[in-house]
């Protein structure tokens, strides 16, 4: 009899990173979390207050202000538009939550740009 040796679900072992980190971080009204969602042809970014469990701004690729081009370029656009959105609402300083996915690639590119574009993490 074979013995099946099953891969590890990448979604699975992304969550428990994710639910470790959120041990640690929480967003409030002064503060709020940066939170970044990865989904193979989208991204979404949502700034969240978790006191109030409230969204207050929240941004992705479906938004008619991000044009089209590489996944990377346009999850610098929704970083962009994220940071310009939270500094309508006066929100400068932001915890950021990449939710269990590396720092790199789309994840870098978004929270790049929402630094450049005047949010502070």
């Amino acid at each position: 009899m074979k013995k099946v040796i099953s891969k590890p679900d990448k979604n699975k072992t992304r969550q428990k990173r994710h639910t470790r980190v959120r041990g640690k971080i929480s967003g409030t009204a002064e503060c709020p979390r940066l939170n970044v969602y990865r989904s193979n042809k989208n991204i979404y970014a949502q700034v969240i207050d978790d006191v109030a469990g409230v969204t207050l701004v929240s941004a992705s690729t479906l938004d008619s202000e991000v044009s089209a081009g590489t996944k990377t370029a346009q999850a610098s656009a929704v970083g962009e538009l994220v940071a310009k959105r939270a500094a309508d609402k006066g929100i400068k300083e932001v915890v950021f939550d990449r939710g269990g996915y590396l720092y790199h690639g789309r994840v870098q590119a978004l929270a790049e740009a929402a630094r450049e574009n005047g949010l502070d993490f």
